[in-house]
């Protein structure tokens, strides 16, 4: 029988890509929903790896399992790296990432595109039954486009322009993005330090 891991998270198109990175983890990787819990958290700490820690921690307590968290965000340099560990929150929870993605857009009208600077951070923190902690940092470095493109990704991804395809996150196929994305990059971190210390086992 496989170990279970519980991912700290509600947002269906995260937990798919965290199951596609994670693929050949010997675990099953279940999220809140999968695994039938609610979860209420206040998320009051003032940088990505304390958010993540207190969803780990909060997870893992209450399941008596390996918890992983993330918390990820948008730094725009133009605004004082907003919205940043406040992503999640900009305009309100319930707002749709369209509307966001406008808001974020007209702040940056007339700005010139050297200027447009910006990174998707992401911090996965793992939390053992044991209180072992684990922190793993993912960094993706691009630029805010002038408007959004492209169907795929969720959240900021459609105005956020990546360099190294020359496309923005909304038009990176799965694969694409698994490998160049902030959460792609914490993800095998984590992955490599949970395999090295013995903890995961890969197949």
């Amino acid at each position: 029988m496989k170990d279970k891991i519980i991912f700290a998270t509600g947002n269906a198109g995260k937990m798919k890509e965290i199951q596609m990175i994670l693929a050949d983890v010997d675990a099953e990787i279940l999220s809140l929903k999968d695994a039938g819990i609610s979860l209420e958290v206040e998320e009051n700490g003032q940088t990505f790896a304390e958010n993540a820690l207190i969803k780990a921690r909060a997870c893992a307590a209450r399941t008596g399992l390996m918890a992983l968290a993330d918390d990820s965000g948008l730094e725009i340099d133009y605004l004082n790296r907003e919205p940043g560990i406040y992503s999640a929150r900009y305009m309100g929870e319930d707002t749709s990432y369209h509307v966001k993605n406008h808001a974020l857009l007209e702040r940056l009208s007339g700005v010139p595109e050297e200027k447009r600077t910006a990174r998707f951070v992401c911090v996965i923190a793992a939390v053992l039954p044991d209180g072992a902690e684990w922190v793993a940092e993912g960094v993706m470095e691009g630029r805010i486009g002038y408007e959004e493109k492209g169907e795929n990704g969720f959240g900021y991804d459609p105005i956020f322009y990546v360099p190294e395809y020359g496309l923005t996150g909304g038009e990176l196929d799965a694969e694409q993005k698994n490998a160049v994305s902030h959460r792609g990059k914490a993800l095998r971190k984590m992955k490599d330090m949970l395999t090295a210390s013995g903890l995961w086992k890969t197949y």
